[in-house]
């Protein structure tokens, strides 16, 4: 799929690019509507490349956004304070565990706090995908987060396809079949 020159630009320039697409979200025609409608999900109205995070998870281990090409990945960002972040997690978790060995990754971003709370949050909720720490909120500012929760979903092509701000019941009847629309995409 290939990205317009605009896309392609980073730094500031490029965080302003996404604010401006993402801002001017639309609907597109298509079957999975009435899913993107339920979930409340902001299409964007022009290909854009997901900002590549990287981080460590709490037990210093380096993840990247870009190691995941190939797969649909679920970018979350949260906290633990957030009290819609903890209420979402269980049902992030269920929908990870139903599409992961089907080309599917969770990557949740946590914003501004260190490794022990991170892994208290992680331990309590049994929480089994991949955790990123933001302690400087450097993958947020690309995003161009604003509130908590917020979540990215990104193609096989590491292309933003959707923003959903605030919890959602991902694991319900409409956010399994969004998902699976997105996972027969681009096989």
């Amino acid at each position: 799929m290939p990205l317009s020159p605009a896309a392609r630009i980073s730094g500031s320039l490029g965080a302003i690019l996404l604010a401006v697409t993402l801002a001017s979200a639309v609907v597109e025609a298509g079957a999975d509507d009435r899913y993107v409608t339920a979930l409340g999900i902001q299409i964007p109205k022009e290909l854009v490349e997901a900002p590549n995070v990287v981080g460590t998870d709490p037990d210093g281990n380096t993840i990247r956004l870009q190691d995941f090409r190939g797969k649909v990945v679920f970018v979350n960002f949260w906290a633990t304070w957030c009290i819609p972040c903890r209420l979402e997690m269980p049902a992030v978790e269920r929908l990870y565990q139903a599409f992961k060995g089907q080309g599917f990754v969770v990557l949740a971003v946590n914003v501004q706090e260190g490794p022990g709370p991170v892994r208290a949050f992680v331990r309590e909720l049994k929480l089994t995908f991949p955790v990123v720490l933001d302690p400087k909120g450097t993958a947020a500012m690309a995003y161009l987060v604003r509130g908590l929760p917020a979540t990215y979903l990104i193609d096989r092509d590491q292309i933003i396809v959707g923003r959903a701000i605030g919890a959602r019941e991902w694991d319900g009847k409409e956010g399994r079949a969004y998902i699976r629309t997105l996972l027969a995409e681009g096989r």
